[in-house]
C-alpha cells in the first residue's frame, strides 16, 4: 500500500505538470478556435526563463514571476504576429505554429547554449516528509497544490465572474458578443496570454521536477499536451484535469509495473479514447465539427 500511495504521487505531481501546460491549450483552443503547435515552446522558454531567474536571483518568486512573464510574453508576440493572420484556416495554423515551435526551440540554445541546464528545487521545497513509511517529497506536493490552484481559479473565472461570462459567450457565438459591443478581439488576446502564462508557469515546474532542461522539451510536452487535450475533450478545463491525471498516474504505474509500456500507454489511452468516444471524457460532438 505505501508503494501505491508513493506511486500515486508521483503520478499526480506529473499530471498537475500536464494540466497546466494542456489547460492553456484547451482554452486557446476553445474560445479561439487555434491549433497552436508552438505552445510547447512557451513551456520551453518559461522553463529557461524561469531557471535562469531563479539561480541569478536565488529567488524562487522571481523564477515564477520570469517563466509567466515570459510565456505570456512570447504568446503575445505570437498572437500578434503568427496566428492573427491565419485565423480559421487550419492547416495553416498547424504549419506555421510547427515552424514557430522549431524557430523558438533553436533559439533558446542561442540564448542559453545547447548544453542540458541542471535545476534544483529551492531549499525550502527540498527533502520529504516521512508519514508511516511514506516518503512525501515536498516539491511534488508543491506541484500539487500550484496544479489545484490554477485549477479551481480557471473555474471560479470561467462560472462565477463577468470575464468568465464573456468568454463563455464568445466561444458560443463570437458574432454576437461583438455586436453587443464588447471588444472580443482583447478577450481572445487575454485569452491566449492567459494559457500561454500557464506554459511558462508548467515550464518552470517541470525543471525542479525533472532535474534538467534541454531544448527539446518544447516538443515532447508540446505533444503530450494535445494528447491531453484529446482525451479530456477540446475546450474543456475539466476535461483537461481528469485526461492530465489519468495520464500522469496510469503512466506512473506502468513506468513502475511495465516499464516497455511506459511510453507507449498515453498513445493506447488516446486510442482507446478516439475510438470509443472521438469527442473525448468532457468533450461535446459540437467539439467534432
Amino acid at each position: 500500500m505505501d508503494l501505491l500511495i508513493s506511486i500515486t504521487i508521483n503520478g499526480l505531481a506529473t499530471g498537475m505538470l500536464i494540466f497546466l501546460l494542456a489547460a492553456g491549450l484547451t482554452l486557446i483552443f476553445g474560445l479561439m478556435d487555434v491549433l497552436n503547435f508552438a505552445h510547447g515552446a512557451l513551456f520551453l522558454w518559461g522553463a529557461y526563463a524561469g531557471i535562469w531567474a531563479f539561480t541569478t536571483t536565488e529567488s524562487y518568486i522571481v523564477g515564477i514571476i520570469a517563466a509567466v512573464v515570459a510565456g505570456a510574453i512570447l504568446g503575445y508576440l505570437l498572437e500578434r504576429f503568427i496566428i492573427k493572420p491565419v485565423y480559421g484556416n487550419h492547416i495553416q495554423q498547424i504549419l506555421i505554429t510547427l515552424g514557430a515551435m522549431l524557430v523558438l526551440s533553436e533559439l533558446v540554445k542561442v540564448v542559453w547554449g545547447p548544453n542540458i541546464i541542471h535545476a534544483q528545487s529551492p531549499s525550502w521545497l527540498q527533502g520529504s516528509w516521512e508519514v508511516g513509511n511514506i516518503y512525501l517529497i515536498k516539491y511534488r506536493l508543491f506541484i500539487i497544490l500550484i496544479g489545484l490552484i490554477v485549477f479551481f481559479g480557471l473555474l471560479f473565472l470561467l462560472n462565477k465572474t463577468k470575464l468568465g461570462l464573456v468568454v463563455r459567450a464568445g466561444v458560443i457565438d463570437k458574432e454576437m458578443v461583438q455586436a453587443l459591443g464588447i471588444n472580443i478581439r482583447k478577450i481572445f488576446l487575454f485569452v491566449f496570454m492567459l494559457g500561454s502564462g500557464m506554459a511558462g508557469l508548467a515550464g518552470l515546474l517541470f525543471g525542479p521536477y525533472s532535474g534538467v532542461i534541454y531544448a527539446e522539451i518544447g516538443l515532447e510536452y508540446g505533444i503530450l499536451a494535445f494528447i491531453v487535450v484529446i482525451i479530456g475533450g477540446m475546450g474543456s478545463v475539466l476535461g483537461s484535469m481528469t485526461a492530465a491525471v489519468l495520464v500522469g498516474v496510469l503512466g506512473a504505474y506502468a513506468a513502475y509495473f511495465v516499464p516497455e509500456l511506459a511510453l507507449a500507454v498515453n498513445f493506447l489511452i488516446m486510442l482507446a479514447i478516439l475510438i470509443f468516444k472521438p469527442s473525448g471524457l468532457m468533450g461535446t460532438k459540437e467539439a467534432l465539427k
